[in-house]
């Protein structure tokens, strides 16, 4: 049996000491890693049990400091049951769970699971939501990487942030999200392209496909159609978000309300006034008539209130348009 190596001995023995839970976690994992990459699977997997039967106290891991508020680090309570899209978008995520759960099976055939995943859609459709999600099924920390800020504070340097970021991939595993993917991901042929983002995006290129981790990494975006052509065949799944349905609107409004729901309330005519909201806009109408009801001693929504949430939510969306 290969054991942990010295340097990982002293940093758990350092983390114990030192009361760092956040700490000692990480090395875990990393000592997970470490034992899969030398084949042994088992002992890895037995590893990260452990890790996910241990009661979470929703502390983060801590990453390089460095980074200040460019990457946020939390544990997700999220669960598929939650996700109200298309069936297919569902499926599609399904399919990436049973993959990275059973990847096991996958590698003695040779094949690898889902583990690059681009989002793309109109805001608040979904995407933060299916990263977290992820996180929250696979029971690993969601590290959220606000990629415009990244390329922000670290123009001329980007590019070696994101090494740091992908050998933080590697040692660590998580479901790491590239928000405003956007970012740096727009077409190198663009004409307000400059040509720090055009090595920025071919580092990115270079590092997506060099990683070979056991981490999931995300990247969302709001206009695949700014996304360049190279980036498509380095993931291995690109999923396509939209606005809600009628239907999913119905069941959003339903799982939302909850137990604050009227009875009297018909909800095909409630329907009819989201048609143009996102997931996240119906969501934050139905908190806040919640959050209303509560405040005036109301026992469930009525539909005077609901519509009246409604109609703020897309006095909102008309002033964005």
């Amino acid at each position: 049996m290969v054991m942990a190596t010295a340097e990982q001995i002293k940093m758990l023995i350092q983390s114990h000491f030192d009361k760092d839970d956040d700490r000692f976690k990480t090395v875990v994992l990393q000592l997970a890693a470490y034992e899969s990459k030398k084949g042994h699977t088992s002992l890895a997997r037995e590893i990260r049990s452990i890790i996910d039967k241990s009661k979470s106290s929703g502390k983060v891991i801590h990453l390089n400091k460095d980074f200040g508020d460019m990457i946020a680090s939390s544990i997700s309570e999220n669960r598929l049951s939650e996700l109200v899209v298309e069936d297919d978008i569902k499926a599609r995520v399904e399919r990436i769970l049973k993959e990275f759960r059973q990847q096991d099976k996958l590698k003695k055939h040779g094949m690898n699971n889902r583990r690059k995943i681009l989002l793309a859609g109109p805001p608040g459709t979904g995407k933060t939501m299916t990263a977290s999600i992820l996180a929250g099924e696979l029971h690993l920390p969601l590290c959220t990487i606000m990629v415009d800020k990244l390329v922000t504070k670290f123009m001329g340097e980007t590019s070696a942030k994101l090494r740091q970021i992908f050998e933080t991939i590697a040692e660590t595993q998580a479901v790491y999200l590239f928000d405003e993917f956007d970012a740096i991901g727009s077409e190198r042929s663009m004409d307000s392209d400059v040509g720090e983002m055009r090595r920025v995006l071919n580092s990115f290129l270079q590092f997506i496909e060099q990683d070979q981790s056991l981490s999931l990494i995300v990247a969302a975006t709001n206009n695949l159609r700014l996304i360049d052509q190279a980036l498509f065949r380095r993931f291995d799944d690109v999923l396509h978000y939209r606005l809600p349905k009628e239907s999913e609107i119905e069941k959003l409004i339903k799982n939302r309300l909850s137990g604050f729901i009227d009875s009297k309330l018909e909800l095909k005519e409630v329907v009819k006034k989201c048609i143009f909201l996102s997931h996240a806009e119906i969501a934050r109408a139905c908190d806040d008539a919640i959050k209303e009801a509560i405040l005036n001693d109301k026992e469930t929504v009525d539909k005077k209130l609901l519509y009246l949430m409604i109609a703020e939510r897309n006095s909102v969306y008309q002033r964005g348009e």
